[in-house]
């Protein structure tokens, strides 16, 4: 057992705790260590390896009040989960990928995300492969708009492929906003996380953004863009070949997608099953590929996906040993 004690200026000290304590009890719930406030003292005691978590924990928090970043329980634990996924560094000493409406720091979450931001920077093309939760849609909206807000391009387009309505809307009721909105509202959730209104409507007002279906790309040419595809494990070879091809000068393309959830009647014609084997080492591409590790959803969607690989693998799951309350 080790105690440490922080000292904490009076100020940032009501902004840590939170209204009522609430930061300081959500804090305290998440380790076995004592955390008690006396003063402007915050004393911790407990097993040296936690203390020292919480140490980082606590200092990180500070620098985001100085930030001017209100702290909650939801900051509190996904900073848990970056400095548990950032191999000892700090995630904070650098600055963030962009800050949300709510004025919250975004930073990359885990070791495959922060591959995909590398890879970004290196790379005019890059496809993000992995399953469910690890963030590929959400990361690449950010770092689009975030290139936009540096001035480094001039537009932002986003794609996917609108599988179940076999890319030919027409028989929809509604015009054409009305009959893709449900195929692209995960792509409207994720650029609404950064734009307050006014600047989302200015934006789509003006064509800085788009979001459009697979089959409205043929035969444009997109310069000095950010050209993401959500979704892509449900395009054709050809619909890959079509979209890859879009590319002009000072422009980026982006591929997400997850091959195991693969909705085209032919699994084996999956475009980004495809495109694996043929562009392969060649400069300027790039494939980051994500694992149960990635995921920053609930604790459970890791194990979820894992047993579904054990199952493919022919592996039996281990129970758990937790059982239910009576």
């Amino acid at each position: 057992m080790v105690n440490r004690t922080i000292v904490v200026q009076q100020d940032q000290l009501l902004s840590l705790v939170g209204e009522y304590d609430h930061n300081l009890r959500y804090l305290a719930n998440q380790f076995t260590s004592s955390i008690v406030v006396r003063g402007n003292n915050i004393n911790l005691s407990g097993e040296a390896s936690e203390i020292k978590k919480i140490d980082e924990l606590i200092h990180v928090l500070l620098q985001l009040i100085e930030k001017k970043v209100a702290i909650t329980a939801d900051i509190i634990q996904k900073q848990i989960i970056q400095l548990q996924n950032s191999n000892g560094k700090n995630p904070v000493t650098e600055p963030p990928l962009l800050y949300s409406t709510q004025n919250e720091p975004i930073y990359p979450k885990s070791e495959g995300q922060r591959r995909i931001i590398e890879a970004v920077h290196h790379n005019d093309i890059i496809f993000i492969i992995g399953p469910a939760g690890t963030g590929k849609t959400f990361l690449a909206v950010t770092l689009a708009v975030a290139a936009l807000h540096k001035k480094e391009i001039k537009r932002i387009v986003l794609v996917r492929p609108v599988v179940e309505a076999g890319e030919s809307l027409g028989f929809l009721p509604g015009d054409l906003k009305e009959k893709i909105t449900p195929y692209l509202k995960p792509l409207y959730d994720a650029l609404e996380t950064f734009l307050p209104d006014d600047l989302f409507k200015k934006y789509f007002s003006q064509n800085i953004i788009e979001i459009a279906p697979l089959a409205y790309m043929r035969g444009r040419t997109l310069n000095h863009s950010y050209i993401i595809l959500d979704e892509a494990q449900n395009t054709t070879a050809m619909q890959m070949k079509m979209f890859l091809t879009r590319l002009g000068h000072h422009s980026k393309v982006i591929v997400t997608g997850d091959i195991t959830q693969i909705d085209l009647p032919n699994k084996e014609n999956s475009g980004l099953v495809k495109i694996q084997k043929i562009l392969v080492n060649i400069a300027g591409i790039s494939f980051v590929y994500l694992d149960e590790r990635d995921v920053t959803r609930h604790k459970l969607v890791q194990n979820i996906i894992q047993a579904y690989q054990n199952s493919e693998n022919g592996i039996s799951s281990q129970p758990s040993g937790n059982k239910a309350n009576d």
